[in-house]
């Protein structure tokens, strides 16, 4: 298929991008800096801006002719206060954009959360953009996940943050609240494997890994492939804002996406709707090896990073 890929340069989009080339599929990339984009060979790059609807129709188009499908991932929460109103924006013009061209399907990947429960400000927004996706002529798949494990993820770097730098933590009762992470792989499995089959057009799936684990449970295993035990003691009250801090000083996650990640630690995010099973099939990564190869990336990515700067040695 003719295929676009916003969000190509991102945490996801630069993993599924070599991963369609591998299917056959021919890609468009949209990306705001085309020079600071080193593309695989055979993609297509498109400079635009999701804020701005004039920059989109080149995107939509490869060789004359409209693609058949596009991805959209794309979230601006770590860009600071009103990602809201932006990751809104950027939707809203994309779905018009897709519709106008002709597009058949639109896929997107969203976040794992219970409609009936409250819903934290970043799974609002995530689900804010599913609804504005799917108002649109392309049939719309959207993947739902819990906290992905892989390097460069922000939920997972704040994790192996705390398992790396504190043996003991004082932390509110969230640490109890049930998730079902997924490894990266996977993720990419089912976001390349739904194009594939017909039938999840217009339909929405719950992804997750293999096992439903606490967060302390998630701080304890990640903690342990670091060589170290944790012990966690729960406190009664220990309110959004002071756990934002709390994270602010012992990892290097910025300060807004700290409040937002915090804040969404009080939704249970488990798979309760597996069909997606049925459909595309992939076998699930254990967590204990999503963790290690995550570690394992972040390590050599570390490594590359200091290689490159001049007169120092990793």
């Amino acid at each position: 298929m003719r295929v676009l890929v916003t969000g190509a340069t991102g945490f996801v989009g630069s993993r599924l991008v070599p991963t369609l080339l591998a299917r056959g599929h021919d890609l468009v990339a949209l990306v705001r800096d085309a020079d600071g984009y080193a593309a695989p060979e055979g993609v297509t790059v498109v400079e635009g801006d999701l804020l701005e609807p004039d920059t989109l129709p080149p995107a939509f188009e490869l060789r004359g002719e409209t693609v058949d499908a596009a991805y959209y991932l794309v979230h601006s929460m770590d860009g600071g206060p009103g990602y809201e109103e932006r990751d809104r924006n950027c939707a809203t013009n994309f779905v018009e954009a897709a519709s106008a061209a002709g597009v058949d399907r639109l896929v997107y990947l969203g976040g794992l959360g219970e409609d009936r429960e409250e819903l934290s400000e970043h799974l609002r927004s995530r689900r804010e953009v599913e609804r504005i996706l799917g108002e649109g002529t392309p049939a719309l798949t959207t993947l739902r996940a819990a906290i992905i494990i892989g390097a460069g993820s922000a939920s997972f770097e704040v994790i192996a943050g705390l398992a790396r730098r504190l043996p003991v933590m004082v932390t509110p009762k969230w640490v109890d609240t049930l998730c079902q992470p997924i490894a990266i792989a996977d993720v990419v499995g089912y976001l390349a494997g739904v194009l594939d089959v017909p039938e999840t057009a217009a339909e929405t799936f719950e992804i997750g890994g293999p096992e439903v684990l606490t967060y302390a449970e998630i701080l304890r295993r990640t903690r342990r492939q670091l060589g170290g035990g944790l012990r966690i003691v729960r406190v009664p009250v220990l309110s959004p804002e002071l756990s934002a801090r709390w994270l602010r000083l012992v990892t290097d996650v910025n300060p807004y996406l700290a409040r937002s990640l915090v804040e969404g630690l009080r939704n249970t995010v488990i798979v309760e709707d597996d069909r997606v099973r049925e459909f595309v099939p992939v076998e699930r990564t254990p967590f204990e090896l999503a963790v290690a190869r995550a570690l394992t990336d972040s390590r050599n990515a570390e490594r590359s990073r200091l290689s490159a700067l001049p007169g120092v040695s990793p």
